[in-house]
């Protein structure tokens, strides 16, 4: 009988599609596919350390999108929610993406399929909600700041939105409930960390990172916001499902002490 193996990679998509590649070339009966930073070990599993690799992870990209370009987004954006057990999920979602013989995804009425697609779209929401709701600030350093706190990893997502439509200014979009940030130079987006001694949201306290301009232009648009509301026809169930109160912090229309 073989012996299952427990797959660790790095954490990043491109580490676990190597993952999918080593299962796929050695035939392995997987137990489990992990990140190096929650490891547990099987008690009836092998485990072997999974070495990125451009090359093979490219494989596999281009075998999934081969079989249905919805797919391998499908796949991006599910593994991306950081839902624990997804990489075994999106494997097991590959294995049957590969088994088919058309060129079509698999059965949604498959449980796994319809689990990852489900995830999918929660995530392609939050991108979108992501690329309405950031708001920049303007550092003494001349870059535009902002933070965000997404349910999801959807930084990778965002990137190109705030590329094309800031493409003159530099900026820099930081995640601080995963501690990294994209920063755009005028040239190219990279991943950046940083130390922050706070977290700088909208609140009517001013910090001295940004310019003096800055602030007189948040109270413009919060004047402007709160004049152009008519209180009668306010519809704040409808309003919070469209902007949910986890991003209001963020938002320079809804001041906070």
């Amino acid at each position: 009988m073989k012996n299952s193996t427990t797959l660790i990679y790095d954490g990043s998509f491109n580490g676990f599609l190597t993952a999918v590649f080593i299962a796929f070339e050695e035939k392995l009966q997987v137990a489990d596919i992990q990140r190096n930073t929650q490891r547990q070990n099987g008690l009836f599993s092998e485990t072997e350390t999974i070495f990125t690799n451009v090359e093979k992870a490219k494989r596999v990209w281009n075998g999934v999108r081969a079989k249905s370009n919805n797919a391998i987004t499908t796949i991006y954006f599910a593994f991306l929610s950081e839902t624990e057990g997804v990489e075994m999920m999106c494997y097991s979602y590959i294995q049957k993406l590969m088994a088919t013989k058309d060129k079509k995804q698999a059965d949604f009425s498959d449980s796994t399929v319809l689990y990852i697609s489900q995830l999918a779209r929660k995530v392609g929401r939050e991108k979108h909600r992501m690329e309405a709701f950031v708001r920049f600030q303007l550092t003494k350093d001349n870059i535009y700041f902002a933070n965000i706190e997404p349910d999801f990893d959807v930084l990778p997502l965002i990137s190109k939105h705030f590329r094309n439509r800031y493409a003159d200014q530099q900026w820099l979009i930081y995640d601080v409930k995963r501690g990294y940030g994209i920063f755009y130079n005028l040239e190219r987006v990279e991943i950046v960390s940083l130390d922050l001694a706070e977290i700088h949201f909208n609140r009517t306290r001013k910090s001295k990172a940004f310019t003096s301009n800055e602030y007189d232009y948040q109270e413009l648009w919060n004047n402007y916001f709160q004049s152009t509301n008519i209180k009668s026809r306010i519809n704040r169930k409808l309003h919070t499902q469209h902007v949910p109160k986890r991003y209001w912090k963020y938002l320079s229309e809804k001041k906070v002490s």
